[in-house]
């Protein structure tokens, strides 16, 4: 096994330098606590493979890298690796002691590379995942937040015409003593519970105790589960849905398994990475499946998660035994599903969204003129 960081490495800038070690050292944190955003875990291991292609020792390496580090806490974290690696220790010994920065995932690729002296082709691939996953994440977010934005949009207009416009047509209407519609009384009506003071006093009350009701049903183990499938049943964004969890599946798998990793530790490993808890069971009962002699392909039809498509390529790749490379083409396929899906919904849903909002404030505008029609009706 090669031996990294070790041995000597010049520095030009040694004052400087060590006066900004010294400063991001005592740094205080808690290795449980520590959180690093994925973009700059993405640069620190991209540099980090670059750095030992180039003959870089390890240990000098990671001191390096945490001089050009802006977030303080992650620069004194690469330090105290950097410590440790002096010390002897592995690198993936040294990552385990930040659960919260280094995802386990991460952690086995790392203890992979090391066993086979691939350590710097492992650290580039981890980048590459983060990088997919993290794009995966932005297309996502990206599809929900316009219809979201567009619902609060059309929630603003509705309380905006409800609260100013809607009470002078109730003065008007009051004062003519003429009968109204069916339609006027409901605008109305509504219209007096949104300006009333009880409104603004149990609305925010009512929000913040659904919420947290909400939140602690979905952090027990049933609650979980049973938003989770209903999340990926939603029309358009649950299929969406499905197919960012099965590229980010396969995606991991697919690096696992290249490297090395037996397949029931990758899929222990893909459990602790996906976010949804019906895809995480499923995956737990084919780690029971595969341990009793069954096929992978076989073994993850359980809560019909996954497409039969991502079933017919495993049981393939598992007969051919090139398992990873027919993960990896898995992963891309739906990689390119999850973009064009995303192009085809935000485009299909311009036009349904400007619809709903035209329908709600006209509804609004309808309701308040009737009664102006029937009495111009009535004149004439």
């Amino acid at each position: 096994m090669p031996s990294y960081g070790k041995q000597n490495f010049n520095v030009n800038s040694q004052n400087k330098s060590s006066t900004l070690k010294s400063e991001r050292t005592n740094v205080q944190f808690s290795p449980k606590d520590v959180s690093v955003p994925q973009k700059d875990l993405l640069i620190f291991f991209r540099q980090l493979a670059v750095i030992i292609q180039s003959g870089v020792p390890l240990a000098q390496g990671i001191e390096l890298l945490s001089e050009n580090t802006k977030n303080d806490k992650f620069a004194s974290l690469q330090l105290q690796i950097s410590s440790r690696l002096q010390a002897g220790e592995e690198l993936s010994t040294c990552l385990k002691k930040y659960p919260k920065v280094f995802a386990s995932i991460t952690v086995g690729l790392i203890e992979a590379g090391e066993a086979g002296g691939i350590l710097d082709k492992v650290l580039d691939r981890i980048a590459s995942l983060i990088e997919q996953q993290a794009k995966i994440k932005s297309e996502i977010k990206g599809a929900l937040t316009y219809p979201v934005i567009i619902l609060v949009l059309a929630i603003s207009v509705s309380l905006g015409l409800l609260i100013f416009i809607v009470p002078t047509f109730d003065k008007m209407f009051k004062d003519m003593g003429a009968e109204l519609p069916a339609l006027t009384e409901f605008m109305l009506t509504l219209s007096r519970i949104v300006t009333s003071l009880q409104f603004f006093i149990f609305t925010p009350i009512i929000i913040i105790v659904v919420g947290y009701l909400f939140g602690k049903y979905y952090k027990t183990s049933a609650g979980r589960f049973r938003v989770d499938s209903f999340v990926l049943k939603i029309p358009l964004f649950g299929s969406l849905l499905l197919r960012s969890e099965v590229a980010s599946l396969c995606d991991t798998l697919s690096t696992l398994i290249d490297s090395g990793i037996p397949l029931v530790e990758a899929i222990e490993r893909c459990i602790a990475a996906s976010s949804n808890d019906r895809v995480r069971r499923c995956l737990s009962i084919a780690i029971q499946r595969v341990k009793e002699g069954q096929e992978l392909s076989s073994s993850i039809d359980s809560y019909n998660v996954f497409p039969k498509l991502v079933k017919s390529m495993l049981k393939i790749g598992e007969e051919t035994g090139k398992l990873g490379f027919m993960t990896e083409n898995l992963a891309n396929f739906y990689k390119r599903e999850v973009e064009e899906s995303v192009s085809s919904l935000t485009q299909a849903m311009e036009p349904m969204v400007i619809m709903v909002v035209a329908g709600i404030v006209g509804t609004i505008v309808v309701s308040l003129y009737l009664p102006m029609f029937k009495i111009i009706n009535v004149m004439g």
